[in-house]
């Protein structure tokens, strides 16, 4: 692997800088600012950080103080704990109470691998994403989690973000990473068009790509994007043409690009780090079905208790690599 940056630090990087303008800004940990890496910022801004110790419920309750003080607090703690524990909070205290609170779900889906399913957050998309006024944000790599962060800077709504704990492949790079606030990034042949228009700014061979009838639309979010892209390329050499949604943005949803790629697609292979119930699947198939029926197949953790291993082993599996991928959405395109 190239990268050895995770998305965490990422965010820690882009507050870092934030931070030097925007005396606002305040970050919260759940005796997990080394697991979140925020000890910089601890470190740099003592008077702008707060450890509350293991307590996910009292986290999110001062944080929605805060906000309600003026402050931009980004709360961090385990997406396990974080979805869980302090759920009652997160959705009265923040979301009804409509605060500006970031949540940062760190080492999020399977990443804490062995320590198995109590450690592990498969239902956070669903959970989150049923509570009105709360938005869910699964950035691909760390150059959109940079992106992603600035944006959130910018407006005054609650959000849940949900990160893995450890680096993952780049998707984008510095100085190429298309984004557009809510909205989808199309991946065509490994290039990438901001906000899954047609004619955005990819370059005309990626947008001509895209507007052409295509095999199958596979749609991802968070770490499951490297390996729905690998498998895109896989996909190309057997002769079958592959789109990539960068589904980064769960909710709200991007449903225009949904239905503008699904409509010229033979079927639709959802993927996603999570629960088969409640998720992007089942967000997918929902506007797949109500706008441009065909046949879709969601490609998720079981309802189980996963393996015991490493993120890689795990996804490896359960046929959420590349291989596996490309294979379950050959079948599909047939």
């Amino acid at each position: 692997m190239g990268n050895k940056i995770p998305n965490r630090q990422a965010i820690c990087d882009t507050l870092l800088k934030a931070a030097e303008t925007d005396k606002d800004i305040v970050v919260l940990c759940s005796d997990s600012r080394g697991s979140a890496s925020m000890t910089p910022f601890f470190n740099t801004y003592p008077d702008r950080s707060v450890e509350v110790g293991i307590a996910e419920q009292d986290l999110v309750s001062i944080s929605a103080g805060m906000a309600h003080c003026g402050k931009k607090p980004f709360a961090f703690s385990p997406a396990s704990f974080l979805s869980t524990r302090s759920y009652e909070q997160v959705k009265v205290d923040c979301a009804y109470s409509n605060q500006n609170v970031k949540l940062v779900g760190i080492s999020g889906g399977v990443s804490y691998g062995a320590l198995g399913m109590s450690h592990h957050s498969a239902q956070d998309i669903a959970g989150m994403s049923a509570i009105p006024n709360m938005r869910v944000y699964l950035p691909s790599d760390r150059f959109q989690t940079a992106k992603l962060i600035e944006a959130l800077l910018q407006d005054e709504k609650p959000a849940y973000l949900r990160v893995g704990r450890n680096a993952v492949e780049d998707i984008y790079t510095e100085d190429d990473c298309p984004f557009a606030m809510d909205r989808a990034t199309v991946i065509v042949d490994g290039k990438a068009i901001a906000g899954g228009e047609d004619g955005a700014s990819a370059g005309d061979g990626a947008a001509a790509g895209a507007a052409d009838l295509i095999d199958v639309l596979l749609v991802s979010c968070g770490e499951m994007v490297r390996p729905a892209v690998d498998a895109a390329a896989l996909l190309k050499e057997k002769g079958l043409k592959a789109v990539v949604l960068d589904m980064y943005c769960v909710k709200p949803l991007d449903s225009d690009a949904i239905i503008r790629y699904a409509s010229k697609a033979k079927a639709v292979v959802s993927v996603e780090e999570h629960s088969p119930f409640g998720g992007l699947g089942s967000m997918v198939s929902q506007v797949v079905g109500a706008n441009c029926p065909k046949k879709i197949i969601n490609i998720a953790l079981p309802d189980s208790p996963v393996i015991t291993g490493t993120s890689r082993e795990v996804f490896d599996y359960y046929g959420m690599n590349a291989e596996g991928i490309a294979k379950t959405a050959e079948e599909a395109a047939k």
